[in-house]
């Protein structure tokens, strides 16, 4: 199998079961446009996180790491009509991007997008006693995730859902020499869902239009 053969079976699937999107397309359009790079989640991974979402019956969501707001957008349309997300981006250019995409998409009073260092604001939220998220989805800065997850469960109820994205590194966290920044807080990240009893987790490797990757799932059981 060959990158040529993942992306012709994304499309195969996408077209098949994605109906086309005025809004999505144009956030990504837009983020195009404003030079922000290709990293967002593919469609069916978008539309997997929107199951999710409603599978949880979020009202409640946490996003770290907005881009240009595709799987914001994806995740906030799972919401109830009193839900709310909230997005942490570091780059205030990237936040503009992605705030012209939540308004043209309809969602700017369910959207929140917070600019800063994402571990600033989680442990501001953590020291103000913001309300517990019933779905934290990671998709930022890989060496910080072992910092995000330990705010994260801090953040959550029993039985929230938190899912990492990009956790496989095209096969390099299963190199336990490898001195990759990112590979190492993966590392970590890992060790830490081992370790915590209350984390019951999983980790699921993905072929696809995004190439060779993959992301963990973890419910907080207590």
């Amino acid at each position: 199998m060959n990158q040529e053969q993942w992306n012709a079976m994304d499309n195969y699937l996408t077209s098949r079961l994605l109906p086309q999107d005025a809004a999505l397309d144009a956030a990504l359009e837009a983020s195009a446009a404003a030079g922000l790079p290709s990293i967002n989640v593919a469609p069916n991974q978008g539309k997997l996180l929107h199951l999710l979402a409603k599978l949880r019956g979020a009202r409640r969501i946490l996003e770290v790491g907005t881009l240009g707001a595709y799987s914001t957008i994806w995740l906030a349309r799972a919401l109830p009509p009193d839900g709310r997300l909230i997005s942490l981006e570091a780059n205030p250019g990237n936040a503009e991007v992605a705030r012209a995409n939540v308004q043209r998409a309809g969602l700017s009073g369910v959207v929140s997008i917070v600019i800063g260092a994402a571990a600033q604001t989680l442990d501001k939220f953590v020291t103000d006693g913001v309300e517990p998220f019933d779905m934290i989805f990671l998709d930022a800065d890989k060496k910080n995730y072992p910092d995000y997850l330990r705010l994260s469960v801090q953040l959550s109820r029993p039985g929230t859902l938190i899912v990492g994205d990009n956790v496989i590194r095209a096969g390099r966290i299963a190199d336990a020499a490898n001195t990759d920044p990112d590979v190492i807080g993966l590392h970590e990240f890992f060790r830490l869902l081992a370790m915590n009893p209350r984390l019951d987790s999983t980790a699921i490797q993905t072929v696809g239009s995004k190439g060779w990757d993959g992301f963990s799932m973890t419910l907080v059981s207590s």
